[in-house]
């Protein structure tokens, strides 16, 4: 009985190392393409092949289209934390004090670009991956290479550049409806003066405020970028690997999102940019 259980541990042993194996070397071989890809990419652009036309398209599609689901978001963020902090702070002075300060600063640096950046993976990074992972199972991409287009510089550059650009700028007015909402409930729940809430707002804001939230849209648009452009141009499996392939896009970029503003969280605060 004691060799057959020994036995069975072994084997399960043996099958359990070689799935995690498989994971680790499945995982590496995608860091490893992603990598490649990114620094391709980055390659054309520094020599200037920038497919103008594309690049534009991209952007009308990343910025002005994004626009009003962002306005929308946000909007109803700045309301939400208008009416917590002027609830909370009511509880404990009586009156809602400090709510476009907090209001503000929570948008700004932290809600803002995170926001933004979830809406923007779940439109604009679902949208680049089943386009491209169409390409990819339709053989659309192999024809480019058989025509001499490269794929990367034809259709990953100008969807780089358009999330790198308009990101920053998707983040800048996401930040300012946030803060008009945030006024809206301010004014008509809480019957704060206008000019006392902009007070709040603009008492303890600096340039590095701002700064912090800033730099974090720049490398949030990478990362939708990267995993966006990966997972389309890996896709297998027909019209079923697509569906896959989106949802692992939309998935892999919020969670990096969540992670990475951590830890770039720690090292911005580290710097003094907060």
């Amino acid at each position: 009985m004691i060799i057959k259980n020994t036995a069975k541990a072994r084997r399960f042993a043996r099958k359990t190392a070689r799935v995690q194996l498989s994971f680790l070397y499945s995982a590496l071989e995608s860091i490893g393409q992603a990598t490649s890809m990114t620094f391709e990419t980055a390659k054309w652009i520094f020599k200037g092949a920038i497919p103008i036309k594309s690049t534009i398209s991209q952007m009308v599609e990343v910025g002005w289209r994004s626009f009003p689901i962002i306005m929308l978001t946000s909007f109803f963020t700045g309301m939400v934390l208008a009416l917590q902090v002027g609830s909370s702070t009511s509880n404990f002075f009586n009156e809602p004090v400090y709510v476009g300060t907090i209001t503000g600063f929570s948008l700004v640096i932290e809600l803002g670009p995170v926001l933004t950046a979830v809406v923007i993976s779940g439109r604009v990074g679902a949208a680049i991956t089943a386009e491209l992972g169409t390409m990819k199972v339709t053989e659309q991409l192999d024809a480019l290479y058989t025509l001499g287009t490269n794929p990367i510089k034809y259709l990953a550059v100008p969807r780089f550049l358009a999330l790198f650009f308009m990101f920053p700028l998707l983040v800048a007015l996401a930040n300012i409806i946030g803060i008009y909402g945030g006024l809206v409930v301010t004014v008509h729940t809480w019957n704060v003066p206008t000019a006392i809430y902009w007070q709040d707002v603009l008492a303890f804001m600096v340039i590095k405020t701002f700064l912090h939230g800033f730099i974090k849209s720049f490398f949030f648009a990478l990362i939708i970028a990267i995993i966006a452009c990966h997972k389309g141009f890996t896709t297998d499996g027909g019209a079923e690997g697509v569906g896959r392939a989106t949802t692992s896009s939309v998935m892999m970029s919020m969670i990096f999102i969540l992670v990475s503003d951590y830890f770039l969280t720690d090292i911005l605060v580290t710097l003094g940019i907060k």
